[in-house]
């Protein structure tokens, strides 16, 4: 199976910089202007795609108000799962025009299904990849069904351990899957930065053999660009207009300016990264004269003896390197030098 991805014909892993998902998520706050208006707006921030939630409340959970239906404490508390689901939902109506509407700008667009029937509404947008959720990870069936669309597939693995992990990727492969990555992600919201263990990355890669990356819901970008120095070749971000906007996600999502510095910080992570290289750099070339040499500091005849008080070790770097000091000391010379000229191989027989 394929270490890489293709997304729309931007491929993605190891060898390429990292790909930055803006994820719309609710907050949309239920007006088509504000999700076309973030769609432009991580095109202009610099993200290779946005993303979108594709659930009707009844969809997703059952309209019930029983203890187990009623969200207790958080971001949430107080309101019921179906209340909440039907405030933060993307109206399935709106997604022909923000599928048309991000590919007329250019950004790439895609969504989470959160069950088969989305996954039919979305293949009849062509959509080119499908995000599987943290808490839909588990859902194996929508995995494989997923998978049946011969698509490009993220999975989120907060709150999965290592066995279901494996257990989606199974039922990834066994649906079709043939590109494939998974997403490092705690699913707290916003999630501390010392619960994401980004050493957990490395495993990851090493462990299920398939493109990684994270998804980060932390309220700044250092986890998220500190992820691509461990080998991280997907980022996604929760991303709106205005954090105090009041939606169901906004607080813990990052606005433009942050979302731009986001896209330049985790490219100029990568291009750090480069390759392992001992060798001298085009940006140090102009400094190597800059170094320490050796270097007569008194004026001396042909036949003296080069005596400790003769010689310095000092910048620039155009005379012997100073490792032949030692070798220097004692030597006699072959011709006549001024003081405050460089000692070179000429002047003295090592």
């Amino acid at each position: 199976m394929s270490r890489i991805l293709t997304i729309a014909g931007r491929q993605i892993g190891p060898g390429f910089s990292p790909y930055v998902i803006a994820e719309m998520s609710a907050n949309h706050n239920g007006r088509i202007e504000t999700a076309l208006s973030l769609i432009d707006q991580a095109k202009a921030a610099g993200a290779d795609a946005v993303k979108l939630q594709t659930y009707r409340p009844d969809t997703i959970t059952l309209n019930s108000d029983a203890e187990d239906f009623r969200i207790e404490g958080g971001l949430w508390g107080g309101k019921t799962l179906y209340q909440l689901y039907t405030e933060a939902h993307m109206p399935w109506e709106w997604h022909t025009e923000l599928f048309d509407h991000a590919r007329k700008i250019g950004i790439t667009i895609f969504s989470s299904p959160f069950d088969t029937t989305a996954v039919d509404l979305l293949e009849k947008l062509n959509a080119p990849a499908y995000k599987i959720a943290s808490f839909e990870a588990i859902d194996l069936p929508l995995i494989r069904y997923v998978a049946g669309t011969g698509k490009p597939m993220i999975i989120s693995t907060g709150m999965a351990d290592v066995e279901e992990i494996a257990e989606a990727i199974a039922a990834a492969r066994e649906g079709g899957c043939r590109e494939l990555a998974i997403l490092h992600c705690v699913s707290g919201y916003p999630a501390p930065a010392s619960d994401y263990n980004l050493r957990t990355i490395p495993d990851m890669i090493e462990r299920f053999g398939v493109v990684t990356g994270l998804s980060d819901h932390t309220l700044d970008n250092t986890t998220a660009i500190a992820s691509v120095a461990l080998g991280g070749s997907l980022i996604e971000k929760h991303f709106t207009l205005d954090r105090s906007g009041g939606g169901p996600d906004d607080s813990f999502s990052l606005e433009p300016h942050e979302f731009a510095e986001l896209c330049r910080g985790s490219k100029i992570a990568w291009e750090a990264l480069g390759s392992i290289d001992y060798g001298r750099k085009s940006s140090e070339i102009g400094n190597v004269k800059f170094r320490r040499s050796l270097y007569f500091v008194k004026s001396l005849k042909a036949g003296d003896i080069v005596t400790p008080d003769a010689v310095r070790s000092v910048r620039p770097g155009f005379g012997l390197a100073p490792k032949y000091l030692e070798q220097v000391l004692g030597k006699t010379l072959l011709r006549d030098v001024d003081a405050n000229t460089a000692v070179t191989g000429d002047a003295i027989v090592l």
